[in-house]
């Protein structure tokens, strides 16, 4: 596509789809796909490997200095995958053990600014798609596309528990339903860029939809903003 390049935003909740629509809407618009959260399960990972206490902030600002987190494309996946290093931990990072922990960091003032900085020189020249909980609020505040995604906590539950169990993860169904809420809480209240809806987003509750018909509304959304510019 030759028309200018517009950065698009999409935040929500715990496993709405954000990272499944991020990924196709980038894959049609030739953009680049950021998954904010994996920058933050990487911290995580590495934390709980050092065996550094998550709720130790100083600690974790300190093992930030030892952290290189970057991305690079997979083109089996055709994705950009989170290396933590030098390492590729995409499949890492989804394990429940760093899942049950990432808003503990995820809260944290000092791996915010952190990460945050590095998103956004990622997104300084446009043709981004990424998604988080405060990409639109925080991260690309002026983001020419805002999408908040959201769907019924029992929708979420059940697509997650197939994600986990189709990977060879061993759960269940109500752990995975008790972490979602767990993190949609923490995710809402903490005091540092809290997940939070603004008058400028466009809302896409997914409760109801198939893949394809939310992807559809995110195209046309997204044709209509970059016509405009």
């Amino acid at each position: 596509m030759n028309q200018k390049k517009i950065n698009i935003a999409i935040d929500g909740y715990s496993s709405c789809g954000k990272g499944t629509l991020a990924k196709q809407l980038a894959k049609f618009l030739g953009y680049k796909f950021i998954d904010s959260g994996s920058m933050y399960r990487a911290v995580t990972l590495y934390c709980i490997k050092k065996e550094i206490d998550l709720r130790d902030e100083n600690l974790v600002s300190i093992a930030l200095k030892n952290m290189t987190i970057g991305f690079e494309f997979n083109t089996q996946t055709e994705r950009f995958e989170v290396t933590l290093n030098g390492k590729n931990v995409e499949s890492e990072i989804r394990e429940m053990k760093v899942a049950s922990r990432v808003s503990e960091i995820a809260a944290q003032s000092e791996v915010r600014k952190y990460l945050v900085s590095m998103q956004q020189k990622i997104g300084k020249d446009k043709g981004v798609v990424m998604d988080g909980r405060d990409i639109g609020t925080v991260v690309f505040p002026g983001a020419e596309l805002k999408i908040f995604m959201t769907a019924s906590v029992e929708v979420r539950s059940e697509r997650r528990f197939n994600e986990l169990i189709s990977d060879g993860k061993e759960v269940t169904l109500s752990e995975v339903m008790a972490n979602l809420i767990d993190r949609d809480r923490i995710d809402s209240n903490r005091d540092d860029s809290p997940l939070r809806m603004t008058e400028d987003y466009k809302v896409l509750d997914n409760t109801k939809l198939s893949r394809s018909e939310q992807l559809e509304i995110a195209k046309s959304w997204a044709l209509h903003y970059i016509n405009q510019n």
